[in-house]
């Protein structure tokens, strides 16, 4: 029997990301409205309460307007919003997390997707706050890039129009370290602090990389880069999507740029530095609208069915 899937919101860029990568499959029944009752509240709600699971691509207000609208308990909710990042009762989306955390979205009547910058500095924080190399209290710092589509239609325009003087190869915005994608980014890193995140916007579609500093020798143990990266490789050896890439000296690589895994749902993670300054640079690459966005909610939404997670997205090799 095919479970019955309605996207609210599917004409933004995840919407459309996932209605394209569902395409085809004879296992899923997508409940649909018309262009006319997109905006129509009664409509919204009948299919949000008609389906096995709705996806949320909207706006945060919407969002929690949505959760409103379901009346029954059956229901289940993936919101790819940051209305419920870190809201009591949703259970965080991103299934390579922690050991268990699979079985969590599993089990889970509402999910939340996680913002696309978080999931690459958590991937690399939280195996090494587990594991006491990074203390709790430790002043972490982030600094990132994303393609404009993570900015929404608005952005977008903006950069494919042919005169717009915000056609910039890089873009620094959140100069006021208030981003929205920083509580999650705290919370389930497992950190005291908020990290100084420094997020940016490329002159290309879509891809990020978020790159995290960290002094070893101001840590309260002496570690070197094999520490992070045997940390990291055995906490992912058994994941599908994040993989550590062979530590490697190496002063550039054609793998680390951001547009490395678009078009897949897969993460690369990438441990450098020096050991002899006590300097790491820990890097996540991966697709913003991938696994950042419409891949992770379709890995959540094929948990969530008991189905293989990898359905509908594509792995690449290291």
């Amino acid at each position: 029997m095919s479970a019955k899937i309605f996207i609210d919101g599917e004409v933004g860029t995840t919407g459309l990301q996932i209605r394209e990568r569902l395409s085809g499959r004879s296992d899923i029944e997508f409940l649909r409205l018309g262009e006319d009752k997109r905006k129509d509240r009664d409509a919204r709600a009948k299919m949000l309460n008609e389906a096995d699971i709705a996806i949320l691509c909207l706006p945060d207000a919407a969002s929690i307007e949505a959760v409103t609208l379901i009346e029954n308990d059956t229901t289940r909710v993936i919101d790819a919003s940051s209305a419920h990042r870190v809201s009591e009762g949703w259970v965080y989306g991103f299934a390579e997390m922690t050991p268990d955390q699979r079985e969590k979205i599993a089990n889970a009547k509402r999910v939340t997707n996680p913002g696309c910058y978080p999931q690459g500095y958590i991937a690399l924080m939280r195996p090494l706050v587990e594991a006491g190399f990074i203390p709790a209290n430790f002043p972490a710092s982030v600094n990132a890039i994303s393609g404009y589509s993570g900015g929404g239609k608005a952005m977008i325009a903006d950069y494919e129009a042919t005169q717009n003087g915000l056609q910039t190869p890089y873009w620094p915005y959140g100069l006021t370290l208030a981003h929205k994608h920083v509580p999650e980014m705290k919370t389930y890193a497992g950190l005291d602090h908020a990290p100084i995140f420094q997020p940016a916007v490329g002159h290309y579609a879509q891809g990020m990389i978020d790159a995290v500093p960290v002094n070893l020798w101001a840590l309260n143990k002496k570690l070197h880069l094999q520490d992070l990266h045997d940390c990291l490789s055995q906490r992912y050896q058994n994941e599908s999507f994040v993989k550590v890439a062979p530590l490697q000296a190496a002063s550039k690589l054609d793998a680390i740029t951001p547009e490395y895994l678009n078009g897949t749902n897969s993460m690369h993670l990438h441990i450098h530095g020096n050991d002899e300054s006590g300097q790491a640079l820990l890097l996540a690459v991966y697709d913003n609208l991938g696994k950042g966005a419409s891949g992770a909610a379709i890995q959540n939404m094929n948990i969530m069915l008991g189905l293989d997670e990898t359905t509908s997205l594509p792995v690449a090799p290291l």
